[in-house]
């Protein structure tokens, strides 16, 4: 079994709008054992809507449309397929009630034209629109499947998970179970990385192994086939502990989802572990990825963003000693910094940063020139030195994200993670 997802837009074409439609779909029929080699964009015109659907018949057995559903005149997907397959379109009664309802609820007219939005194939099966008005639409003829979805992704996505997702599933139960898990890791390169897993790499079967190079991370995608899905966790769980035992100290966390933020901070709440911050360079941002953290203001008592020296010295307390010895881009400074807003929050754990973010010097020192450090209550302060060959925003970005994998490795190794 293949799949074909065609997505109707002229909007898509012109730019004016990101196809998410499709990497959903596509992301979601992987998990289902549906492979899907072809995607096709679209216009709005019904000759070039047919020529698309004769090339995808030519090469797949299940056509995907996306978009065109509406009640405007260049939503035309239904009706050229169904032109071209010669099969009837009826109105669906539920649907259309539906589409009414959401019309007086909204206390606005229901113009004749918002009827299109609940045609369907007469021979057909309807998916309702929880959150909008057009339905969406199956079909067969000639050993083909065709699914018709509205174009919005809030309402597409709601409609396949709840309805079509099932659908499939139960119509192709008989094809293999795709499972993929995504791994993080942050402190190595890609090539450093894949450098490590060689010999994984190269003999790799099943679950295949495809690294991704990020912004500041690396990705490993672990991918496995079996008759079921409990065979393809045992069979990810087995490779992830052997990618685990090679480079396990880089890896932060799992999914597609999760950041090296919000890693840190369930771990700070899961340990109780509060914290404050210092930032110079990095003026602000990593307290703005902090607090994206549901719950977090549980742990994180403040911070202090002081940019410059007067700033350090009046407001955050850095001795005026440190600031004429050593200057502000140093590791005394930055030293400096996190104790004293670790004693001004009275946290248990403080992290500073300050440095150069470009694109000029600063005190001699060239742009990238980072110092992070770490504060304990009942330890010593840990500062590291970065040399980022980024730009400006690039160099902040980067600190932060150093500084989060500071506090990570901290936490690592302190006892109630133990």
């Amino acid at each position: 079994m293949n799949a074909e997802i065609i997505s109707v837009g002229t909007e898509l074409l012109m730019g004016q709008i990101v196809n998410s439609d499709a990497a959903f779909i596509a992301k979601e029929l992987t998990g289902l054992g549906i492979d899907s080699y072809y995607q096709t964009v679209v216009g709005d015109n019904p000759g070039k809507i047919k020529d698309v659907i004769k090339i995808a018949e030519s090469r797949s057995d299940l056509l995907i449309f996306t978009g065109g559903l509406g009640p405007t005149r260049d939503d035309l997907t239904k009706q050229t397929l169904a032109n071209h397959l010669e099969e009837e379109l009826a109105m669906d009664e539920a649907g259309l009630a539906h589409i009414r309802q959401w019309f007086e609820r909204s206390g606005r007219s229901m113009t004749e034209n918002n009827e299109l939005q609940a045609l369907v194939f007469r021979s057909g099966i309807v998916f309702p629109n929880p959150i909008g008005q057009a339905l969406g639409t199956y079909t067969e003829k000639d050993g083909k499947g065709y699914l018709l979805l509205p174009g919005p992704p809030r309402e597409l996505e709601q409609m396949f998970l709840r309805f079509v997702k099932p659908f499939l599933s139960s119509k192709y139960e008989d094809q293999q179970v795709i499972l993929s898990q995504t791994l993080r890791f942050f402190g190595i390169g890609e090539s450093s990385l894949t450098t490590l897993l060689d010999d994984l790499i190269r003999n790799q079967t099943n679950p295949t192994i495809a690294p991704y190079a990020g912004k500041y991370e690396v990705t490993l995608r672990l991918t496995a086939n079996a008759p079921t899905e409990a065979i393809c966790s045992e069979l990810l769980d087995e490779k992830k502990a052997e990618i685990l035992a090679l480079v396990g100290e880089y890896h932060y966390g799992d999914g597609d989802e999760s950041s090296l933020a919000e890693v840190v901070g369930k771990k700070l709440l899961n340990g109780k572990q509060s914290i404050s911050a210092a930032e110079s360079l990095t003026g602000g941002l990593f307290q703005a990825e902090l607090v994206k953290v549901p719950g977090i203001s549980e742990v994180f008592a403040g911070g202090i963003v002081s940019y410059q020296e007067n700033a350090k010295q009046k407001v955050l307390g850095v001795p005026e000693h440190i600031l004429e010895t050593y200057g502000m881009v140093s590791a005394e400074c930055a030293m400096a910094m996190a104790e004293r807003a670790r004693e001004l929050f009275d946290t248990q754990l403080a992290i500073s940063f300050t440095g150069v973010a470009g694109p000029d010097q600063l005190e001699n020192k060239p742009a990238g020139t980072v110092w992070i450090a770490l504060s304990q209550k009942n330890g010593p302060t840990a500062v590291q030195g970065f040399q980022f060959s980024r730009d400006r925003l690039g160099n902040r970005e980067q600190a932060v994200m150093q500084g989060f994998d500071m506090i990570r490795r901290y936490l690592m190794d302190s006892d109630f993670e133990k």
